[in-house]
Formats: structure tokens, sequence, C-alpha cells
């Protein structure tokens, strides 16, 4: 990893329209949104752990996302990985993973507060996570998401300020907060917090071009093109039992070989 990359990443939080991260799941899904050119790219947990037939969220995946990481680092994008909780409760062994992503080039990470039993994390371990994770590596974009909105926390606009607050004063870099209701509550915690607000593209909810004026600095696509992507693997299996043709055409055979040919960033 070079400083050089890590700064890019910082910056792409502070160029004014929110920067839009699409998330992969395997090498081509990657592979397949560097082509088209966006600068960065980050890991899907779900997709991740679904791909290998595990279940999301129950830190099962520590090794998929590990060798997900090697293959995706001979990109040329810059990548972010999805560690879910960091797959561990003790806070040196979630920095040991996340100094181990570091060195394969990794220039970001998601650490969330949400717990595979539904509940949250006491805010004082998640804070614990990213104080070790950013004095074992530094220049590591930090983002840290709190499940207060998907969790369905009692009154949850003041409780995501107060793990926010907690987060940043950690040490992470960005506050992501999936499931905000509406613009008017993104617009607020914008406003409240003081780093970068990432949010979870909601295909009903507000674009790129309102979220950015409300003040959210990154808009993540999350497990959104893994079930668009199932969805439309399915969608053309009916076509063809039908009759018809398969509708969006596909990649051709040769454009997926070209994303996985070798190359460096």
């Amino acid at each position: 990893m070079t400083n050089g990359r890590c700064a890019t990443f910082h910056a792409l939080h502070h160029a004014g329209r929110p920067l839009l991260l699409p998330n992969a799941w395997d090498h081509a899904s990657a592979a397949a949104l560097a082509a088209r050119g966006h600068p960065a790219v980050g890991t899907t947990s779900l997709g991740v752990a679904a791909a290998a037939g595990l279940p999301d969220g129950a830190a099962a995946t520590r090794a998929e996302t590990l060798r997900l990481a090697r293959l995706l680092r001979r990109l040329p994008v810059l990548l972010t990985v999805d560690v879910e909780a960091g797959f561990s409760d003790d806070p040196a062994a979630v920095a040991d993973l996340v100094a181990e992503l570091a060195a394969l080039g990794v220039v970001g990470v998601n650490i969330e507060d949400g717990r595979p039993d539904g509940g949250l994390a006491p805010p004082e371990l998640t804070a614990a996570k990213v104080a070790a994770v950013k004095a074992a590596a530094p220049e590591v974009f930090v983002n840290a998401r709190t499940d207060t909105w998907w969790l369905g926390t009692p009154d949850p606009l003041p409780a995501t300020l107060r793990r926010a607050r907690a987060y940043r004063d950690a040490g992470a870099d960005g506050i992501f907060v999936p499931g905000v209701p509406d613009a008017a509550t993104v617009g607020r915690l914008a406003a409240a917090v003081d780093a970068p607000l990432n949010v979870l593209l909601q295909p009903d909810g507000p674009g790129l071009d309102e979220l950015g004026e409300l003040g959210v600095a990154r808009v993540s696509t999350g497990s959104l093109l893994f079930r668009a992507a199932v969805g439309a693997a399915l969608a053309a299996l009916d076509a063809v039992r039908a009759g018809a043709p398969p509708r969006p055409e596909p990649p051709s055979y040769a454009e997926v070989q070209r994303w996985s040919s070798p190359s460096r960033p």
C-alpha cells in the first residue's frame, strides 16, 4: 500500500459530488466495475458470503474475505473491504486483520456494530476496534457503520449520533448509516456528523445529486448489484424457457475474458 493510493481514496470523499461506491462479490464483478471506470470498488459482505454458501453478518467469512482481497489486488482500482464487525470481538485481532489487508493494498474497510443476534454491539467495543485498527494501519480509511435504523433502535437519530461521535472520537474516517428513511434525516445526519457521511443507495430514494446537496460524501450500492445480478440471471433463464431472447443482452464471452486478463494498477 502506498501513501498516494490511500490519500487518493480519502480525497474522493471530499470531491464535491458523492463518491458512488459499487460493491463487488468476486473477481469478475470487481473487474467489470473497474472496467466501467469507477475509481474505487468495495466488497459486499452479503455477496461474498452467499457466493461461498455462508451466512452474512455471522463472522463466518474471514478467510473468504482475505482470499478475495488477494484476488482483487491486481485490478486497477482502489479497494475497500467490508469486514462485517471485524470477525472478532477482540480489537487486537480486528487490527491484525486490517493490517493484513493493508499489506495487500486495501485502502479502506467497513466495520459495523450490528451483531449476529440482531442487536447492536456496545459502542465502546466498536470504538475500541476502530482505535486499534487506526493504530495498526493509520492510512486505511475506516468507515464505521452503525445499524441503528436497520435493527430498529428506538429513537434512532440520537442513538446514531451518539455512536457516530464515539466512533469518530476513536479515529474513524467516515460514518456509514444504512437505512436512513428520508432525505430530511439524511441532511440532519450530514450536518451533525463531523466526518464524511456514507449512506446506502435506495433505488426509490434521493439520487446522487440530491444526496450531495444534503451533505453526503459517499453512496454505496451494498448488496444491490449482487441481488440484481442474481435477478438478471433468473430473468434470462425464464426468458429462454419461454422461447424469448434474454434482455438486456449480457456481456460477451470475450468481454468477460478481457476483464479477467492479468493487469496491474
